[in-house]
């Protein structure tokens, strides 16, 4: 099944693939908002809401996943709230056709509206907890966040890409060697590195009873803490401040925060903007893609995203991330 692809992942093979663990769907399978996998929400005839999760054919080997489900049973029995994978048949991963997939209970929660100040504080302390337990355990299969590894990969698959304009190619091209020159030439701090959720924007946290609960795991790895806190922050330099601070005030009631990580901000954030896009560009031939991105083909966007990264350019040579206001 080396070549195998979510062309053949029809409904009725969805739903095969769930009665051969003896769940049988009452109500028709909601695909929810998930481009890398294909996940979708149901109730089946015991009235049981759950949700399935088809992992994305080769990107993670079996091995890999198992270890993600590890730790978010660590993580859970730590006491952190987050969704993780049930056991059916006394296995959390499941087979079908080739393709892998895992049954989570429905959480029936609200997505963390980002700028809702109050809820920071209790995101934080779920963080701290998350990342305490995390110090304690040790990602073996999965690779590491390498920020070097990353960038460079990145714009390699970027040389590939058939959508940047002409008018803007060498300047773009030009602009991302300068950005990865300047990463490279940096003597970036000694990190501690532990185990981290990896893709921790406000969409994979939900509020249940305003409560925090975790989702989607799929990016875990080793990495610096930092990675899992930096894309909660929005808005300018005063705003980001203060939610800095709600989130610190939470995280370090359970978890010591090292303020050195401040300084791989702005680091983290321009490889994540290159890897964004190297990412739908990889991933341009899934119809999922081209109809969810639209505007990836489009000159004004490759435009504004030259824009951007000529602005990381800049802000790669300023002071780093603090919590003290400007004088």
């Amino acid at each position: 099944m080396s070549n195998l692809t979510y062309n053949d992942l029809t409904p009725e093979c969805q739903l095969d693939a769930l009665a051969s663990i003896g769940i049988y769907p009452e109500t028709g399978l909601l695909a929810l908002n998930s481009y890398e996998n294909r996940v979708y929400s149901f109730t089946d005839e015991n009235q049981q809401r759950y949700v399935v999760k088809f992992y994305r054919p080769q990107r993670w080997n079996q091995a890999q996943l198992l270890e993600d489900h590890a730790f978010s049973q660590h993580l859970l029995d730590a006491g952190v709230d987050l969704s993780v994978p049930l056991t059916f048949d006394g296995q959390t991963l499941h087979t079908f056709a080739g393709y892998q997939f895992a049954i989570f209970n429905n959480l029936s929660a609200r997505t963390l509206a980002v700028d809702n100040i109050d809820s920071l504080y209790d995101v934080g302390v779920s963080l701290g907890k998350m990342h305490k337990a995390g110090a304690n355990f040790k990602f073996t299969q999965r690779p590491d966040l390498d920020i070097k590894k990353t960038l460079q990969s990145a714009i390699q698959n970027l040389a590939t890409c058939e959508y940047i304009p002409n008018v803007i190619h060498e300047q773009f091209f030009l602009t991302l060697s300068q950005i990865q020159a300047k990463i490279d030439s940096k003597s970036l701090p000694q990190l501690a590195m532990i185990a981290i959720h990896g893709d921790a924007h406000a969409s994979n946290i939900l509020l249940k009873n305003e409560q925090p609960f975790w989702v989607d795991f799929d990016d875990c790895k080793m990495g610096p803490a930092i990675q899992d806190i930096w894309m909660l922050l929005h808005g300018d330099k005063h705003e980001q401040q203060l939610q800095m601070s709600m989130i610190l005030d939470g995280y370090q009631e359970e978890y010591e925060f090292d303020n050195e990580e401040f300084a791989v901000i702005e680091i983290l954030r321009t490889m994540r903007i290159i890897n964004y896009v190297s990412w739908i560009n990889i991933r341009w031939s899934d119809p999922a893609f081209s109809r969810n991105f639209p505007w990836f083909i489009t000159d004004q966007y490759w435009k504004e995203l030259l824009q951007s990264l000529q602005q990381q350019l800049v802000s790669l040579d300023e002071a780093p991330f603090t919590l003290q206001p400007p004088c």
